[in-house]
């Protein structure tokens, strides 16, 4: 039987205590291996004699006279995709910028420039980033190529304020958003147009030069005008789209509303010479690790790519599909819930949702979520839940319930175990859920 390299999960063996548990974290090695950035950019990208062949089918000659090639990485994956690009095009890179969450102890980057900027909330110093990526694309003229890689993350990165705002209009907004359990697309809707590097912004300021992105997708449904705001789409969305979805949850709009919101720009030339192609989804993780459950014996079935509601009520809805299954079968799920926030506690949405399954949870089921960045809202990447969990807390005295209400989770999973940690893993396609039946 084929074993998948064991790495991404860095306390995969104090988890693994029993089969059933291996078997889940198996599974879940094998989706994170197949999205890593490095090898999807590698797979993507070719150089051939003097021309650089991307895998959509375009060509671009990049060795003649006058032409100039930069790399521009937004998101988490931005690192690892501009250590990719280097190794592909060596000197033939011009220069760039990478703009991440996380950069490594050693950054081994020799032509591209990085930052790193926080997440999930804007700051100055992302502002500050985003002025130097524009003051970059301006000077472009219609004989350069750009290379962009736009991975999850990259919304809270490009913030970019008009009329001389600050940051923390975004981040008052931002935090409302997440506590009434918004949309990833409502969220990014308003963030398009709050931010002048966001909602096809990227592409005006590239303007005329040519460009192709590389689109890292994070948001169900892989509509690459969400995926970090969509900075090189050309935007569908308004100022009066965002004003609606601050009607419909009753937000606090601020007085200065009108000098917040700006529209994006819809002018077509913007976008003429923008290739835009996705190169990695939480399709291509759901489908290895569906391969991976039928090579350990198990009937594999993708149920849902775009999966979305609150956490604590889509956890026992996958038990109860457990439940009905006969026999040895391994359901898989990629998208992302929400939360609403009513405590004060720490944890994310994938621990949440394996939180909600434990009081049901019975011998022989098992339930894993996790975050594809290695961060589900602070350092662990998700959990996992089993009846030797359930025991465990029964032990303990603890009821699940208590810290549901307090938004607690990571609070109980230390407690009984079950966190997955990994650190940041260089990829994001989307949280990742498997339900086990032996």
């Amino acid at each position: 039987m084929q074993k998948v390299e064991v790495g991404k999960i860095k306390n995969f063996k104090e988890l693994a205590i029993n089969d059933s548990r291996k078997v889940a974290l198996e599974i879940a090695e094998a989706g994170l291996f197949a999205i890593d950035t490095k090898m999807a950019v590698h797979n993507f990208i070719t150089v051939d004699k003097n021309q650089i062949v991307f895998g959509n089918g375009l060509v671009v000659k990049s060795l003649d006279v006058g032409k100039r090639i930069f790399f521009i990485g937004i998101g988490k994956c931005a690192y690892d995709a501009a250590v990719a690009v280097e190794e592909i095009l060596g000197d033939k890179l011009t220069g760039g910028i990478v703009f991440d969450v996380n950069l490594p102890e050693v950054n081994t980057l020799k032509y591209i420039r990085s930052f790193v900027g926080t997440h999930p909330f804007p700051s100055e110093g992302n502002v500050a980033v985003s002025k130097e990526i524009v003051h970059l694309l301006k000077d472009l003229s219609e004989d350069d190529f750009v290379i962009m890689a736009i991975s999850g993350g990259g919304s809270t990165l490009l913030c970019l304020p008009h009329n001389n705002r600050t940051c923390l209009d975004e981040k008052l907004i931002i935090e409302e958003l997440f506590s009434v359990g918004a949309t990833i697309q409502e969220i990014n809707t308003i963030r398009k147009h709050i931010s002048s590097v966001r909602g096809g912004f990227l592409a005006k300021h590239a303007y005329p030069a040519r460009v192709v992105s590389l689109i890292f997708s994070d948001v169900p449904g892989n509509n690459p005008g969400f995926i970090s705001s969509g900075p090189t789409i050309r935007d569908e969305t308004t100022v009066g789209d965002a004003i609606e979805i601050f009607n419909r949850y009753k937000m606090t709009m601020p007085d200065e509303i009108g000098e917040i919101l700006l529209e994006t720009p819809k002018e077509t030339k913007y976008f003429e010479n923008v290739y835009n192609t996705i190169v990695v989804s939480n399709d291509v993780a759901l489908r290895a690790m569906e391969k991976r459950a039928n090579e350990l014996l198990f009937e594999a079935r993708i149920v849902d790519d775009k999966l979305t509601g609150e956490a604590r009520e889509v956890g026992p809805k996958i038990l109860e599909t457990i439940r009905k299954a006969h026999g040895r079968a391994v359901f898989l799920y990629g998208g992302e819930t929400t939360v609403k926030v009513s405590g004060l506690g720490s944890g994310g949405r994938n621990q949440e949702l394996v939180l909600s399954v434990l009081p049901d949870i019975r011998f022989g089921e098992v339930v894993l979520s996790f975050a594809s960045d290695g961060r589900d809202n602070g350092e662990y990447m998700g959990a996992i839940a089993d009846n030797v969990l359930k025991k465990e807390a029964e032990k303990l005295s603890l009821k699940p319930e208590e810290f549901l209400d307090k938004n607690d989770s990571t609070s109980f999973f230390k407690k009984t175990g079950g966190l997955l940690k990994s650190g940041y893993t260089g990829s994001n396609v989307s949280d990742l859920i498997i339900g086990i039946k032996f």
